[in-house]
C-alpha cells in the first residue's frame, strides 16, 4: 500500500476527531466568563486588603487601649488589696529605690513615703533599731535588702522608734522575679508585734514563776523521791503512794547540839544550822544521794545506787566538816563533831498524812538500824559506822579504811548485826595507827565475843600503847576489866 495513501487515511481520522466550530466557541465564551469572575474576585480581594491596611492602626490602637485598661484595672485592684491589708507592705525597685508603701507601712514608720529614697538610707530615715538596744539595725541584714540579693527571710528583732514610741516588728522579705528569672522588685511585709511580745514576756514570766515554784517544791519533796514513786510532778502524788526499794540510808547528827544551841540565841541557832546543813548537802548530792528530810540538826539521806555511794558521801561529809571547823575557828567558834550511821536494805517509800497535810516518809527496819548506828557513834567516840548489810554490798571494801568493832543485837531481831567503823576521814596519824593495829584489834574483838576477856584485854592494851587516842580500844579494854572482875568474884 502506498505510503501516501496511508498518511491520507490517518489525517482523515484526526480531522474527524477535532471539535466543531460551535463547540469551540462555547468553550471560549465559558473561559472568558471564568476570567471575568477571577478579575472580579481579585478586585474584591484588593479592596479588602486595602481596607484592612487603612484600619490596622486603629485596630492596633484599640487593642492597646484595651490592654492598658486591663492593666490599670488590675493595678487598681492590687493597690486596693494591698491598702486593705492589716499589714505594712513596702516594695523596693531593683535599683534600691523605694517604690511603694501602703498606709499601714507609713503608719508604722511614723511618716509618709519619701520619694526615691535609697535603701541604704532607710535605717536613718525611719529610725530602725535592733530590738532592745540603741544600735541601728545593720542595713545589709534588713529582710528587704536581702530580698534584693535573692533571699527570702524572716526576722523579729527589729523595732521602729518615733513619737516617743517603740514598735517591735516581725518582718518578712522576698524577691519578685520577671519572666526571665531576673529580680525586678523586693517586697517586705511587716506587722506590729507589741501585743505578741507582751504575751511572750508574760508567758516567760509565768514559766519562770512555775519553774521557781517547782524548784521550791523540790526543796520540800526531792525530785529523786518523786522519781522513785514513778511520778513526774508533785501534783501527781497522792496520799498513800508507795514504792518498795533496796537502798542505803544515811543518818548524821551533831554531837552535843543541845548544849551548843543553849549557848546562842535562837536567831544565831538558825543561822548555824543552815550554815552547817549547806556545808553537808553537796557531799550527799555529789555522791548520787538526796536528802529525805532534816530533823533539826539531823540529816536523813537516801542512796538508790550502790552502797559505795552512801559510804563515800559519809567520808566526804566528814572531810567537809574539817574545812568547816577551820572556818569556825577563824571566827572564834568552837569546832563541832558529828556522827554518821549507814545501813543498806529494803525499805518502803511513800506518802503519809491526812486531808490537809501530807508528807513523804521512809519506813522499814533498814531505816531504824541506820539511826541506831548513828547513835552508836556517840557511844564509841567514832565518826562513821556501817552495818554488815552495807559492808557486804561494797564493790571493793579494801578501798576503804575499816575495822570490825561490834556485834549489835537489834530489838526484835534474832540475828546480831556486825558493825564496821570507816575511818578514812580521821586525822592522818590516827588513821595510820588504826591501820597498824587493825589485825590485833579485830583479834581482840573475836576473843571478847568468845569470852576470852584476858586475851582480849591484852591485845587491846597493845593497841592503846600504839594509839592512846583509840576510844574503841579503850572501851573494850575497860569492858574486859569489868568482865574479869566479875569472873574472879
Amino acid at each position: 500500500m502506498p505510503l501516501s495513501f496511508c498518511r491520507g487515511i490517518m489525517l482523515g481520522n484526526m480531522l474527524d476527531q477535532l471539535p466543531s466550530r460551535e463547540k469551540l466557541l462555547r468553550e471560549i465564551v465559558s473561559l472568558r466568563q471564568e476570567v471575568k469572575l477571577l478579575k472580579q474576585e481579585k478586585a474584591d480581594l484588593e479592596i479588602v486588603l486595602e481596607t484592612m491596611t487603612e484600619h490596622s492602626d486603629v485596630v492596633e490602637s484599640h487593642l492597646q487601649n484595651q490592654a492598658e485598661e486591663t492593666i490599670k484595672e488590675s493595678e487598681k485592684r492590687l493597690i486596693q488589696f494591698l491598702e486593705a491589708m492589716p499589714l505594712g507592705i513596702i516594695v523596693l525597685h531593683v535599683t534600691g529605690e523605694l517604690y511603694y508603701a501602703n498606709p499601714i507601712a507609713q503608719q508604722l514608720a511614723g511618716r509618709k513615703i519619701v520619694p526615691k529614697v535609697k535603701a541604704e538610707h532607710l535605717i536613718d530615715i525611719y529610725s530602725i533599731y535592733r530590738v532592745g538596744s540603741n544600735q541601728l539595725y545593720p542595713c545589709e541584714q534588713l529582710p528587704i535588702i536581702r530580698a534584693l540579693q535573692g533571699e527570702t527571710t524572716r526576722v523579729d528583732d527589729i523595732e521602729i522608734r518615733h513619737d516617743n514610741k517603740t514598735i517591735p516588728l516581725e518582718v518578712r522579705g522576698t524577691p519578685i522575679f520577671d519572666e526571665k528569672g531576673n529580680i525586678v522588685y523586693a517586697i517586705a511585709v511587716f506587722q506590729d508585734i507589741t501585743e505578741r511580745k507582751k504575751a511572750e514576756a508574760e508567758s516567760l514570766r509565768f514559766t519562770n514563776e512555775l519553774f521557781e515554784l517547782n524548784q521550791s517544791l523540790f526543796r520540800f519533796v526531792p525530785r529523786q523521791f518523786l522519781q522513785l514513786l514513778d511520778k513526774k510532778s508533785i501534783i501527781d502524788v497522792q496520799l498513800g503512794d508507795q514504792a518498795y526499794k533496796e537502798m542505803s540510808v544515811l543518818f548524821s547528827d551533831i554531837r552535843d547540839f543541845t548544849t551548843l544551841s543553849e549557848s546562842i540565841t535562837p536567831s544565831e541557832n538558825f543561822k548555824f544550822i543552815n550554815s552547817y546543813l549547806s556545808c553537808m548537802e553537796p557531799a550527799i548530792i555529789e555522791n548520787n544521794g538526796f536528802i529525805d528530810k532534816y530533823i533539826g540538826d539531823e540529816i536523813m539521806a537516801l542512796f538508790n545506787g550502790c552502797a559505795d555511794d552512801g559510804v563515800k558521801a559519809g567520808i566526804a561529809m566528814l572531810q567537809q566538816l574539817s574545812q568547816y571547823n577551820q572556818n569556825r575557828a577563824k571566827s572564834g567558834y568552837v569546832p563541832i563533831k558529828i556522827g554518821i550511821g549507814i545501813n543498806t536494805g529494803a525499805l518502803m517509800l511513800g506518802t503519809i498524812g491526812g486531808a490537809s497535810r501530807m508528807d513523804s516518809t521512809v519506813i522499814s527496819d533498814t531505816v531504824n538500824l541506820a539511826s541506831r548506828l548513828e547513835e552508836l557513834t556517840k557511844d564509841y567516840g567514832v565518826s562513821l559506822l556501817i552495818s554488815h548489810h552495807t559492808f557486804s554490798q561494797l564493790k571493793d571494801a579494801n578501798q576503804y579504811s575499816f575495822r570490825l568493832i561490834d556485834r549489835l543485837q537489834v530489838r526484835g531481831k534474832s540475828v546480831a548485826v556486825s558493825v564496821y567503823e570507816i575511818f578514812d576521814a580521821d586525822l592522818p596519824e590516827i588513821r595510820e595507827y588504826k591501820l597498824i593495829t587493825k589485825t590485833a584489834f579485830e583479834k581482840a574483838i573475836l576473843h571478847y565475843n568468845l569470852g576470852d576477856f584476858a586475851q582480849a584485854a591484852s591485845l587491846m592494851k597493845n593497841c592503846l600503847n600504839l594509839n592512846p587516842k583509840d576510844s574503841v580500844a579503850r572501851i573494850y579494854w575497860t569492858r574486859c576489866q569489868s568482865q574479869m572482875r566479875v569472873l574472879y568474884k
